[in-house]
Parts: structure tokens; C-alpha cells; sequence
């Protein structure tokens, strides 16, 4: 655990170097196709980057956040466009938060007042969440994770479940804590990455607002918008969202292939794919139904949330989360949490004993005067 958190220290400063240089080339270089150049050796170094990585944890969100998130929003910044480019007055600090970090600014903060921020008697945003769900939920995380040790002796379907509680829980607390630190330390407004994707009353409202929200809002300007303006001149704009959403599946396809990649160094079998692309074939005949039977009622909520979880987790249990069981994702997962609460067992073992080991020395001195 030791090594793969020195490798982790590093790969992180590798990026705040490559930012820095990113960030001082823009102010000498306008946007377009010139500063597109100085920013690839970049990118290529991004993708590079994650293979220093092992663990399903650090590896796969640096994976995340570095190879995916950030190479997209370097791709807008080359011309000009998208997060990093929406300030010209932003901060070396802030454009690599943003740059590095899974987060949005929030596009309209709530003014200062008795409901701020940082007050104690603030409200959670839309989306947010209070300190009493995350409680909650970091308590049916923990037992997750201990039931995750008794998974050989589970049925197979029951071993998935928590596979599919655990790696949902897992990465919204880590997106959290992410979205928290600039927060707390740049005083920058943020916007939530999940909002209660169980709740989802359709397709659409699953991927396009609830589930990994930073992601769907990246690949929504690099992906589907400038499709969505070329086949709007091929099909008419009521069929351009057609494409646009295939499109930007696809994408999302090749992406989550490269990070299970990276989680797994074995060649993919194309299941996260297939995966994907179903699910923008099902979506964009959703979108053509709504479009066709403009102005029927649609199905009550408690219908439609039902069927659409049902349909994400089974085609999930289908044919994304085997290809985490195929990386022994489970078995390592836990691994990976009972050595990080070793490690941090080690370090208070050692302040304890430095502690102790300092007092008496000093009680020591003090008799001796």
C-alpha cells in the first residue's frame, strides 16, 4: 500500500506539472488548432499515466478523473470552450481543480446571507445530500464491505448485489470528497455528481441528470452537441438528437473500456461496450416514442421508476458487472480497504509511540531540572 500511494503522490504531481504548463501556454498562445498542439503531448502523457497505477481504488478514479474528465476538457480548452476556458482571470489553483477534479461549478451560488455556505444553519442545495443520509449511507457501505468477506458462501446473485451496492456507494463518497475539497479550500460552489439515481422515472432522466452528472455535462459539449449540429443539417433538427445520443454512447463505450483497462491490464471482451450502446439504442427509442406520441400522457412515475431500475440493473447484472467479477473487483476491493486500514493503523501506531516517546523524554528533562 505504501508504493502504490508514493506512485500516486507522483502521478498527481505529474499532473499538477502538466497543468501548470497547460495554463501558462494559454496565455501566450490563443485557442485553436496551435494551442491544440502544445496540449497533446499532454493528453498522450494522461493516458499514460494511469498504467503507474495499480489498485482498483487510486487507480481507477485517477483513471477517471486524469484519462477521461480532464483529457475532454484540455480537448474543449484547445478552442476556447468549456470549463476551463470560461474564466480568462481563473486562478493556477482553480483551473487545476477543475481541470483534475470531477466537479462543475454551480451555475448560480446562492448569495450570502443566513443561508450560506458555510453556515451551520445551511440547507442542502438540489441534489445535495445532508451529513445524515451520507451517514447512513457510510454505514450500509461498512456492512457491505464486511459481507463483501463472506461472499464465496453467497449465491452468485446476491454476490452481485453487493458488488452493485459497493461500487455505487464507493464512488459516490469519493466523489464527494472530492467535490468537498475545493470547496473548502477555494471556496468554489459545486455541483452534486449523483442525485438518487433509484429514483430515475426513465432512461433519459437516469443518464442525463441523475447518474454521474460530471460526466454526462462533459461529454455533452465534446460529444453530442457537435454531433448533435451536424446531423440537425442531415436529418432536421426534431431527429438530431438521434445520432447525437448514439454517438455519445459510443464514446462513453470506448471510455469505460479504456478505465477497465487500466483497473485490470487484460484485454477487454467488449461487454462494456455492447452494454453501452444498448442502452443508447434503448434511449434514443425512448426519445423517438416521446417525439412521436407528442402530447400522450406518459407513464405514472411509480410505473416507469420501477421499470427503469429493473432495466439498468439487469442488463447491468447482464453485462457490466460480471467484467468486474472478471477483474476480481470484489475480492480486491476488500483487500484494498482491510490494507489502507492497516497502513493507517501502522501510521497511528507510530505517532502514538512518537507521542509517548516524546513525553517521557520530556518528563524526563523536566525531573532532571
Amino acid at each position: 500500500m505504501e508504493g502504490e500511494l508514493n506512485n500516486f503522490v507522483m502521478v498527481w504531481v505529474s499532473a499538477f506539472v502538466s497543468f501548470s504548463y497547460c495554463y501558462s501556454m494559454a496565455k501566450i498562445i490563443p485557442s485553436g488548432t496551435a494551442r491544440l498542439l502544445t496540449i497533446i503531448p499532454v493528453m498522450a502523457l494522461f493516458l499514460f499515466l494511469p498504467l503507474r497505477l495499480n489498485t482498483l481504488h487510486l487507480g481507477g478514479t485517477f483513471a477517471f478523473f486524469i484519462a477521461w474528465l480532464a483529457n475532454f476538457k484540455l480537448l474543449l480548452f484547445a478552442f476556447g470552450e468549456g470549463p476551463l476556458a470560461s474564466d480568462p482571470s481563473i486562478s493556477l489553483l482553480r483551473f487545476t481543480a477543475l481541470a483534475s477534479l470531477p466537479i462543475k461549478i454551480q451555475q448560480n451560488p446562492p448569495p450570502n446571507g443566513p443561508y450560506r455556505e458555510n453556515s451551520s444553519l445551511a440547507k442542502p442545495k438540489k441534489g445535495q445530500k445532508s451529513p445524515l443520509v451520507y451517514t447512513v449511507k457510510g454505514v450500509v457501505l461498512a456492512v457491505v464491505i464486511v459481507a463483501a468477506h463472506f461472499s464465496e458462501d453467497m449465491h452468485p446473485i446476491v454476490s452481485l448485489f453487493l458488488l452493485l451496492f459497493q461500487m455505487y456507494l464507493s464512488l459516490e463518497f469519493i466523489l464527494a470528497l472530492v467535490a468537498t475539497l475545493p470547496r473548502v479550500l477555494l471556496g468554489m460552489e459545486l455541483a452534486p455528481q449523483f442525485n438518487e439515481p433509484y429514483l430515475s422515472t426513465s432512461l433519459q432522466d437516469f443518464w442525463g441528470r441523475r447518474w454521474n452528472i460530471m460526466a454526462s455535462s462533459i461529454l455533452r459539449p465534446t460529444v453530442y452537441l457537435p454531433t448533435l449540429h451536424v446531423s440537425a443539417r442531415l436529418f432536421g433538427r426534431k431527429w438530431a438528437p438521434i445520432p447525437a445520443v448514439m454517438a455519445t454512447f459510443i464514446v462513453s463505450a470506448v471510455m469505460h473500456e479504456l478505465i477497465f483497462y487500466y483497473m485490470g491490464r487484460t484485454a477487454p471482451t467488449w461487454h462494456i461496450s455492447f452494454f453501452f450502446v444498448l442502452h443508447g439504442l434503448c434511449l434514443t427509442v425512448e426519445i423517438a416514442l416521446k417525439k412521436v406520441l407528442d402530447g400522450i400522457p406518459a407513464l405514472p412515475a411509480f410505473v416507469s421508476g420501477p421499470l427503469t431500475v429493473a432495466f439498468v440493473v439487469s442488463t447491468g447484472f447482464w453485462l457490466f458487472f460480471p467484467q468486474l467479477l472478471r477483474l476480481q473487483a470484489d475480492v480486491r476491493a476488500v483487500e484494498e480497504y482491510a490494507a489502507f486500514v492497516a497502513f493507517l493503523k501502522d501510521i497511528g501506531s507510530a505517532l502514538t509511540f512518537n507521542l509517548i516517546r516524546g513525553y517521557q523524554n520530556a518528563t524526563y528533562e523536566s525531573f532532571r531540572s
